[in-house]
């Protein structure tokens, strides 16, 4: 079996970001908060907010807490889809990548995620 590689690079971010969406949108859990989504748009935000949290690039200006209130207001968010999300994003990590930067990456995503869902449901 081909050992796979870290995340390095911008390219691997929108692999992994890319990968990602894919499972997201065909998710029945999870894809009603994507129904409506501009994906052109969308993509390259996310590119840039997981490279920024890699790699510190300071590509990414934005508020996701912003958003996800929105999402939130319009089809209430609860544990199980942070819980969900959160497999989804781990299991594509460990499809494609190994190494520091990938487990940094899971464990940014799963403080992230704890962090947003404290703030959605206090």
């Amino acid at each position: 079996m081909k050992k796979k590689k870290d995340l390095k690079t911008k390219k691997d971010i929108e692999r992994m970001v890319n990968n990602f969406y894919f499972k997201v949108k065909k998710d029945n859990l999870l894809n009603v908060y994507f129904k409506n989504t501009n994906w052109e748009k969308h993509l390259p935000i996310m590119y840039s907010f997981w490279e920024n949290i890699a790699f510190s690039s300071s590509e990414y200006s934005g508020n996701p807490m912003e958003k996800h209130q929105h999402l939130h207001q319009i089809h209430p968010i609860s544990t199980m889809h942070f819980e969900r999300w959160m497999e989804l994003y781990t299991q594509n990590m460990n499809e494609l990548f190994e190494g520091p930067n990938a487990t940094l990456l899971i464990l940014r995503a799963a403080n992230i995620s704890k962090i947003m869902l404290s703030k959605l449901i206090s």
